[in-house]
């Protein structure tokens, strides 16, 4: 089953504690480029979840969101930095004497000066965190790739449409090849008869000069590989594996066979076919570009 790369799911949970709340969503994009956002307070889930969503996509532009709203403060430990403390006072004696001025300090000034009082997350309280979240993010995960499942079946009725009239045009260009052949043998034959008029053509000259000319626009190879790609292209349709850069590659080389065909033959219902075989690869290499 295809899916595309755009996708979103959003999922949110009232814990005792907390409330947790979880979005994803991605756009198209060659790598596979993850952006999460998590709380400062909560970053140490941020690996755990990089972990996780790899279970759900591949590649994409993938954008995270993790809010959690605290409702209880029992998890928290107050830290004091006693050290820290203690240089603080030695440097502000310092002051005092060598300033001449009091010496005022008190427990809750020095409480006030940055990191000697902490509020940190207790850590037997990491582990539920996670667990708390990583139940949110899989459901938010659940929905992200329905989401991108039904955008992929989408997308594969188009590429089955394009590649069905793809392989009709590639008939035409087959069926038409012998008259263009067939066409220059009878032109060949009017120009000789009209400059020899009632001397004898060399048959085996005519017949020769057909050869290289048919030799000389053959498609026979390159109607066949397009016709090999064709089928490659509809297995993949089938398949359940990421197959964005190998279809990708695929409609490159039927693109390349599409031009030698061009170039080859000269005849201009031909080309009208070309065109529109190209026309067709370029809609395609469209659609492409959002299946992961």
């Amino acid at each position: 089953m295809l899916k595309s790369m755009t996708g979103y799911g959003r999922s949110e949970e009232l814990t005792q504690a907390r409330k947790i709340v979880v979005e994803i969503k991605s756009v198209n994009n060659r790598y596979n480029d993850v952006s999460i956002r998590v709380p400062r307070a909560y970053s140490f889930i941020e690996e755990n979840i990089r972990g996780e969503i790899s279970k759900y996509a591949s590649r994409g532009k993938i954008d995270i969101f993790v809010t959690i709203e605290q409702y209880s403060d029992e998890n928290k430990d107050i830290i004091v930095d006693k050290e820290l403390a203690k240089k603080y006072i030695d440097k502000l004696k310092e002051m005092s004497e060598e300033l001449d001025i009091p010496f005022d300090v008190t427990v809750g000034k020095l409480a006030r000066v940055p990191e000697i009082l902490t509020i940190e997350k207790a850590e037997t309280d990491r582990e539920q965190i996670w667990e708390d979240v990583k139940n949110i993010f899989n459901e938010a995960g659940r929905q992200y790739v329905a989401m991108r499942e039904r955008e992929g079946e989408r997308i594969n009725t188009v590429l089955k449409e394009r590649i069905e009239y793809i392989s009709e045009l590639v008939d035409k260009i087959i069926v038409k090849m012998p008259e263009i052949v067939n066409d220059y043998r009878d032109r060949l034959y009017a120009k000789i008869q009209e400059v020899l008029e009632d001397r004898n053509i060399d048959e085996n000259r005519v017949l020769t000069e057909v050869a290289i000319f048919g030799d000389k626009v053959s498609t026979d190879e390159e109607t066949d590989r397009l016709r090999s790609h064709i089928t490659e292209f509809k297995k993949m349709l089938e398949s359940h594996e990421p197959i964005g850069r190998r279809m990708d590659f695929l409609i490159q080389e039927m693109n390349r066979e599409t031009n030698t065909i061009g170039s080859k033959c000269n005849d201009i219902t031909v080309a009208k076919i070309v065109v529109e075989i190209k026309a067709e690869i370029e809609k395609i290499r469209e659609q492409i570009q959002n299946i992961e």
